[in-house]
């Protein structure tokens, strides 16, 4: 009898401690799928089918309780959530819109993140991917996808103020595509449209798609010391970073989609990526050139960390054949700066010099069969002995600002061979 009695009491306190609570539960909407987060207070085993008429989603969880009330705000695919919680036998009802195609997987913890739940319900009806403008039109105008880092479940970092990275870069990203749509000849396109995440090869998929000429990634990253401040821009390296900086940054955002809830659902990755990194040379040449424009642009008015330039292995980056950049618009962790992050002169003040050193670059290196192609065609002068920047205005009938704006001069100052680009 005692040992039968001392076997029940271990099966019960085995099961106990083998049984996880649900904590919480949080929604976000993507164009793709509605991904559905369950926090965990540890490992749990679950059981997920679907049902349909209506259509819903089941989630048994024989070794789990609720301690928290469920709610779903307004979203996409889950109309109603319901639950029943009994005797450590949980079983939670997903109420759809629509019959759709849904994935599930398990977390572990990672981060400011515990054991995680994720049931991503994703929308069946065909998606059409809008090319803003195709590459084959004549006198077209260039593509500039805008990627607002971090989103939905990744709030990236955090400032003294409770500001989030997420946020701050969608405002930049929404402010920036404004200012670029306002330039003759360019076009934005925005990759994170609201707050959910998108995994890092996901991102440049998309402007890859959509026949991008230049891909921009804007953070707003935190440094382990908050004396750290200022913009800088990168472009990616393969062989290491520029500065403690630069390999701080990488690693903190590399880890996004950890963070965010992605899991490799196959090896075909693995391949593409020596794909990809077979194929980067050219872009890299040309991503260099995008950067040191953009660069030059945002000195003349905005305080840069140290140089402002470097390079780092950003996954974001690895796009095989579109010049792709980075720009770190300030620390959050920064007191200050995460005050100007937040502010809409700064941000504006901020977002112009990036466009214009966008245009910048683009005047300098325009690609074929685009409407800036077709006014940069045959408007150049190279310097002679004698000439001087006022003269060449002159003669062009130009101002001297405009020279300097296209072909990121500070100076008036010209050397003999030099090629001067010339505004239309």
């Amino acid at each position: 009898m005692r040992k039968t009695l001392t076997a029940i009491i271990l099966f019960m306190c085995s099961t106990w401690l083998n049984a996880a609570e649900v904590e919480g539960m949080r929604v976000w909407s993507g164009p793709e799928h509605t991904r559905v987060v369950f926090d965990l207070s540890g490992k749990t085993e679950y059981k997920l089918f679907e049902l349909d008429n209506p259509p819903r989603v089941v989630i048994d969880m024989p070794k789990s309780k609720l301690n928290t009330r469920l709610k779903v705000k307004k979203n996409k695919a889950v109309k109603n959530v319901r639950y029943s919680n009994k005797d450590n036998q949980l079983r939670i009802v997903l109420d759809l819109n629509e019959k759709s195609d849904n994935k599930s997987f398990l977390l572990k913890p990672t981060d400011k993140y515990g054991h995680r739940l994720v049931v991503d319900v994703s929308q069946q009806k065909a998606k059409v991917e809008k090319t803003v403008a195709k590459v084959t039109k004549k006198n077209r105008d260039v593509i500039i996808a805008i990627d607002a880092g971090h989103g939905g479940e990744d709030p990236g970092a955090i400032g003294a103020a409770g500001t989030k990275e997420k946020v701050v870069t969608l405002n930049i990203a929404n402010q920036l595509a404004k200012t670029i749509n306002q330039q003759k000849g360019m076009k934005a396109l925005i990759i994170r449209e609201g707050d959910y995440y998108i995994k890092h090869r996901k991102r440049f998929e998309k402007a890859r798609k959509n026949n991008a000429d230049l891909f921009v990634s804007i953070h707003a990253d935190a440094f382990h010391s908050r004396k750290v401040n200022g913009a800088s821009v990168y472009i990616l390296s393969q062989r290491g970073a520029s500065s403690e900086a630069a390999k701080w940054l990488a690693a903190s955002e590399n880890k996004s989609d950890s963070i965010g809830g992605v899991v490799i659902e196959d090896k075909k990755d693995v391949l593409s990526q020596v794909l990809y990194d077979l194929s980067q040379n050219a872009a890299m040449e040309e991503s260099h050139k995008a950067a040191q424009a953009v660069h030059a642009s945002l000195k003349k008015v905005v305080k840069l960390h140290g140089h402002g330039f470097g390079q780092a292995n950003f996954l974001v980056l690895k796009s095989p054949d579109v010049p792709s950049m980075l720009v770190e618009t300030g620390y959050i962790s920064n007191p200050n700066d995460e005050k100007n992050l937040k502010s809409a002169a700064h941000v504006k003040k901020l977002t112009q010099q990036i466009a214009d050193g966008i245009r910048n670059y683009f005047y300098q290196s325009p690609p074929p069969n685009t409407w800036i192609a077709a006014q940069a065609k045959g408007k150049k002068h190279v310097v002679q002995s004698g000439d001087t920047l006022s003269g060449i205005a002159s003669k062009f009938g130009t101002s001297i600002a405009a020279i300097q704006s296209i072909n990121n001069k500070s100076g008036n100052t010209v050397r003999i061979g030099e090629v001067i680009y010339l505004p239309n």
